[in-house]
């Protein structure tokens, strides 16, 4: 239990964290944006709250962000289209709101993007048909509107 430590922004080298199935709560801190070599980023199923920091979209290494299962609340930061290989974005069962950043068109290897349980509005971007590697795509029990894009 106990929160995440900012100091693991300390970790340059570091490749890999994972904190799944903890008693984790508190923020994630903004302070990992420094973990520059960092390929995979899970927090799964814990009880971390306040928002996504937008500071993750400068982990250009980053492959896999799993952040489900936990208590985050406002919107999916735009500047996580900054993630020129990630692979997998996994952010459901959180109060996530607002919608669908169109930003995420850039995910060229995006492979599975679940958003499933959250509160997100809006239509689903038609951008998102742009995604070529994408094989996975989890949207249910949102509040999105509209038609599925054909694109």
């Amino acid at each position: 239990s106990g929160s995440i430590p900012s100091e693991l922004g300390n970790l340059p080298q570091v490749q890999y964290l994972s904190f799944h199935s903890n008693h984790l709560y508190g923020s994630i801190p903004s302070e990992l944006r420094s973990l520059a070599k960092l390929i995979t980023l899970s927090l799964i199923n814990n009880a971390l709250s306040g928002s996504v920091p937008s500071e993750l979209g400068n982990l250009t290494q980053l492959s896999g962000l799993s952040l489900s299962s936990n208590s985050l609340s406002g919107s999916i930061p735009s500047e996580l289209g900054n993630l020129p290989q990630v692979q997998y974005l996994s952010f459901h069962s959180n109060h996530l709101y607002g919608s669908i950043p169109s930003e995420l068109r850039s995910l060229a290897k995006l492979i599975t993007l679940s958003l499933i349980n959250n509160a997100l509005s809006g239509s689903v971007p038609s951008e998102l048909g742009n995604l070529t590697q994408l094989s996975g795509l989890s949207l249910s029990s949102n509040s999105l509107s509209g038609s599925i894009p054909s694109e």
